[in-house]
Formats: C-alpha cells, structure tokens, sequence
C-alpha cells in the first residue's frame, strides 16, 4: 500500500474477528519493523512481549483490565472496550529498559559515566519504544490488519508483572491488540476533529 495511504487509514480498532490469527510470517514482520525504529545511541533498549495462545492472552486480560467498573479513557465504556479488545488473536507489549541507555551513554563515545538520568531532555527509553509501537500500528495497517494501542492501568502494572515473569527493569509502556478488524463503534473522542496543520505548526517562530 501506498505510505500516504497507511498513515492516513490507521485508526485504533477495537473489535477484531476472533476466528483470523495473524498469520506466523505476519507477526513476524510486524516485530521486524518494529527494531527498525530509532533508538538514541542505537542502544535499543526495548523487548516485546508477544502474546498468541488463548491462555496467555487471557491472562494478560486477567492481570492487566481495568479495574471492576473502571471505564477505559479512550471510549468512557469499560464492558464494550474489553469485548471487541478481548477477540484481538495477537497482543503484543512493547516494554521500555532505563538502563540500557543510561549503560550506553556512560561507554567511551558517550561519555556521561556518572549515569546521571537528569542528563536526559526527555525519557528516551520510552519515546524510542513508542517509535517502535508506531512502526507495528503502520505496518499492521499495510498487511490489512487493525490495531490498537492503549495503556495498561498503573495499579494492574505489578500483576501484569508478575503474571508474565517481567524482570523490573523493563518497564511495560502499552499493550497493542492486533488482528483482521471487525466493525466496531468509533471513540467518542473523534467526534473532536483533527487539529489543523495551520493550527499546530509554528514556521520560523511561534507566534
């Protein structure tokens, strides 16, 4: 597909038809881009956790929903989200490892030997696995497939831990939901129209 038109088709799905895996070769090359993204120092300190049994998916629904009458943030319904999030054949959670920069920047090229994080302008570890969470969204549009993006609720973060054996310094920064899209209701959230580009961009100063 023609790149313009991935970018402008990918939405977040959130209801998927639970008799389509996603076929081996896919997955595959949805994590193939995904460690194509750009990490500062090429430290790559990033994993995936990928998740394509029933059981194990089951259990990252069971360690890492919501809370009892919590409403996901992105559709203000809890009970419709899980539904269409739960019939996704693949999950994939990118994790996020801290150490691995502040390591990379504290070798001879780099120099900060005293792994100062407040040397950092912005978190690095998080945007470079965000990076690669995108190129996965992109790259699931492009094969056909629908994914969604959310984040996995602070005080479910231990029980997804420990549910799934995830050493402490990797750091969950989502979960994507992926599969063939079935139809499903649009976020509430959209009815609030894209921004346009003359109202966020800033050419030569800001004002």
């Amino acid at each position: 597909m023609e790149f313009s038109k991935v970018v402008r088709r990918r939405r977040m799905v959130r209801n998927y038809d639970p008799d389509r895996p996603v076929p081996a070769e896919l997955v595959d090359r949805l994590l193939d881009h995904a460690v194509r993204a750009p990490s500062a120092g090429f430290a790559q300190g990033w994993a995936f956790l990928v998740l394509e049994e029933a059981a194990d998916r089951e259990r990252f629904w069971a360690a890492a929903s919501p809370a009892a009458g919590r409403s996901d943030p992105a559709t203000g319904v809890a009970s419709r989200w899980l539904t269409g999030m739960r019939r996704a054949p693949l999950i994939v959670v990118p994790h996020a490892n801290r150490s691995a920069y502040l390591d990379r920047y504290a070798e001879p090229d780099k120099g900060w030997t005293d792994r100062d994080e407040n040397r950092w302008p912005v978190p690095y570890w998080y945007v470079d696995s965000g990076f690669a969470a995108l190129l996965m969204l992109l790259t699931a549009v492009d094969e056909g497939l629908g994914a969604c993006f959310f984040g996995i609720p602070p005080e479910r973060t231990g029980s997804f831990r420990d549910a799934f054996g995830v050493p402490g310094e990797f750091m969950p920064i989502g979960a994507l939901t992926i599969g063939y899209p079935a139809p499903d209701h649009r976020s509430p959230s959209l009815r609030r129209g894209r921004r346009p580009v003359e109202q966020v961009v800033h050419r030569g100063r800001w004002s």
